[in-house]
């Protein structure tokens, strides 16, 4: 059930533009798309399509132990008992320099994960669902913070699902998706890894419930997921979808 996606181009163009691909692919794509015009235009329509995406995700302060972290990392980190010394430590332009790098690393996570974008923001019934061909949803904890994104190719009857950040699940416990239609009951799509992207395959009864008025949501499950059809474990997370 779970093979990769990286050779379908345009899939590979929509999942660059949402920051899901690891560095590896992502540079095979742009060293691709050096030599493909084609190839260009395509990734840069995709990043264009999915810019708006980011206009109403909130930005959210990185706690402290990400600068402790950075500042430890870059050898900034040694004990200065001195007041004298903190102050030339912070009046550095270096430090600043390489917090400002940080930053922008951590506004780039927070972009591609597209944050709480699909949780926050009512969309209106659409039909026009189809005719895009794609799907999006970021899914998200009770707490707001995203766990995995996913996109779902309908013409190729494929759904990919990347994780964003590690989730802690036991090891005799699984990670099961469910697609959830508006006054219906969840519909299992497969049980997936929890630390890794995995693509699933769709059946055509199956496309016919996506919408931007379902919901995909994640729960545990045993290994080799829900005996029952329906879901049995707590629900992890769960994500609104949207036309792309």
């Amino acid at each position: 059930m779970n093979t990769p996606a990286s050779n379908d181009d345009d899939l590979r163009c929509a999942e660059y533009a949402l920051g899901v691909l690891d560095a590896q692919e992502r540079a095979a794509l742009e060293l691709d798309a050096s030599r493909d015009l084609a190839l260009q235009n395509r990734l840069d329509a995709w990043q264009q399509r999915l810019a708006p995406l980011s206009e109403d995700t909130r930005p959210i302060a990185p706690p402290e132990r990400v600068w402790t972290r950075i500042r430890s990392d870059l050898g900034f980190a040694s004990a200065q008992s001195s007041a004298a010394r903190q102050r030339r430590f912070w009046d550095s332009l270096r430090v600043w320099r390489w917090l400002t790098v940080g930053t922008s690393v951590a506004a780039l996570v927070l972009l591609g994960a597209v944050v709480t974008l699909t949780q926050q923001v009512p969309r209106a019934p659409t039909t026009s669902t189809a005719s895009h061909g794609y799907l999006v949803s970021t899914i998200a904890r009770t707490d707001g913070s995203v766990q995995w994104s996913a996109t779902i190719d309908l013409q190729r009857a494929r759904l990919v699902v990347t994780p964003t950040t590690r989730a802690a699940i036991r090891a005799d416990r699984a990670t099961e998706l469910w697609l959830v239609p508006p006054h219906a009951k969840p519909i299992a799509l497969g049980v997936f890894p929890s630390d890794r992207p995995a693509t699933l395959t769709l059946s055509t009864e199956t496309i016919g419930h996506f919408s931007e008025q379902a919901v995909l949501a994640v729960s545990e499950e045993p290994p080799g997921g829900s005996p029952t059809g329906a879901p049995t474990g707590p629900v992890l997370a769960t994500g609104n979808m949207h036309a792309i």
